[in-house]
């Protein structure tokens, strides 16, 4: 018996039609418009231009550096419990004071031979060295601030030491004796204290509530050191 030929209109039997077959019958009127333009608006082009700093000047970049330095510095004269040092921070502050720091702790030596080298790298390695051990000291005791962030502070609130080290330079440009080491020892006193203080309104908060004695304790020998650089140094 012949198989009965196959229904051009069943469903179960008929040719798929191609997918975007319907696609060519569609026309675009002349009417509507096909071509445009994607603008910015306008605040957003200010806004941008404001914020990049590709086409400033070296001069404007270089003053907008030092002031934000400046600013900086002030927090560390007046401390208080802010986020200015965490939120910007930067490493151009404490690489001046601690340049600016082995320089006045050198050594005019009578040696031609020796010209202070050691000495200023000493304090380099020092000061520098000593803050990333503090800086590894916190991340490991759990601190929520980053390692860049603590040299931040750690370096501008050299600060006060830097200014106790100018002091004793020109105090000890007067005749050595009793009095003169007793102004200098009080000088340093004050000057450590006001950095243990700044450095712990900003890095306080940063620490475990349970650890921060343990935070505090390597800041402390860390600014002592310099302190006792500064105190016993005479020029020879």
């Amino acid at each position: 018996m012949a198989e009965a030929a196959e229904s051009p209109g069943d469903p179960g039997t008929a040719t798929p039609r191609p997918l975007f077959a319907g696609l060519s019958d569609i026309s675009i009127s002349q009417d509507i418009p096909v071509e445009g333009e994607i603008t910015i608006p306008m605040r957003s082009r200010v806004r941008e231009f404001d914020s990049s700093t590709l086409n400033e000047s070296v001069q404007n970049t270089i003053m907008r550096d030092l002031k934000a330095v400046g600013k900086k510095f002030m927090h560390v004269l007046y401390p208080r419990k802010s986020n200015t040092l965490l939120r910007d921070w930067d490493l151009w502050g404490p690489l001046i004071l601690c340049v600016t720091l082995a320089l006045m702790l050198q050594r005019g030596s009578v040696d031609s031979e020796k010209d202070g080298g050691p000495q200023f790298a000493e304090v380099f390695v020092i000061v520098w060295f000593g803050a990333v051990t503090i800086t590894l000291n916190s991340k490991l005791l759990g601190g929520n601030i980053s390692f860049f962030q603590s040299l931040c502070v750690l370096g501008y609130c050299i600060l006060p030491l830097t200014v106790a080290m100018l002091v004793c330079r020109l105090v000890l440009l007067a005749e050595l004796g009793p009095i003169n080491f007793m102004v200098r020892f009080f000088v340093v006193i004050v000057m450590f204290a006001w950095s243990i203080v700044a450095s712990t309104a900003f890095l306080a908060d940063s620490q475990p509530p349970n650890r921060k004695a343990l935070a505090v304790y390597p800041v402390f020998l860390f600014y002592f050191v310099i302190s006792w650089m500064i105190l016993t140094f005479t020029p020879q």
